[in-house]
């Protein structure tokens, strides 16, 4: 059985530098990261993951946006490894949503995202594969891109008073 791996905290130095790209993805180290992330996710109710939040700087992320009692209305898809992600909005539209971070635990928050993006990656076979996201898979796409980028959902709220304790975001549900 796959290792459920402690999640990094806020204030953990690989939360803030830029992941390393990944050169083999059949390299049997990848293979162990990526089942351990995938171990990791379903012990949560998380709908993404990215490397650096089990504490390896890889640019690995995992989207597995799902109904969960962190997001009742999320869309099911299947989880889905990307590998040296990259993307570009289709415009310049965004939105304000609420976000949480397992990482960041028990605070919410507003964050201004791309409602509309194109992602290119390459998936756990070393196949280059091109996506089109919208609206809360884009955004959790986004969110776990920033890991990748030493970033943190708080880095792109816009105001403090979008920055809520978990305990007061239920009560708006």
């Amino acid at each position: 059985m796959t290792e459920i791996r402690e999640i990094a905290q806020l204030g953990a130095s690989v939360l803030r530098q830029h992941a390393q790209l990944v050169t083999d993805v059949h390299n049997d180290e990848i293979r162990q990261i990526i089942a351990a992330m995938h171990a990791t996710l379903a012990n949560t109710q998380g709908v993404g993951i990215a490397a650096p939040q089990i504490s390896i700087s890889k640019r690995i992320i995992i989207v597995a946006s799902r109904p969960t009692a962190r997001y009742p209305s999320a869309p099911l898809m299947q989880p889905t490894v990307m590998i040296n992600p990259s993307f570009q909005a289709q415009n310049e539209h965004k939105e304000k949503g609420w976000e949480g971070c397992l990482s960041v635990p028990s605070i919410r928050a507003l964050v201004p995202r791309y409602t509309a993006i194109n992602i290119d990656y390459i998936d756990e076979q070393g196949n280059q594969q091109t996506l089109e996201l919208h609206d809360f898979v884009a955004r959790v796409f986004q969110h776990e891109f920033d890991h990748l980028q030493g970033k943190v959902f708080l880095d792109s709220v816009e105001s403090n008073q979008d920055i809520f304790a978990e305990s007061e975001y239920l009560k708006l549900l």
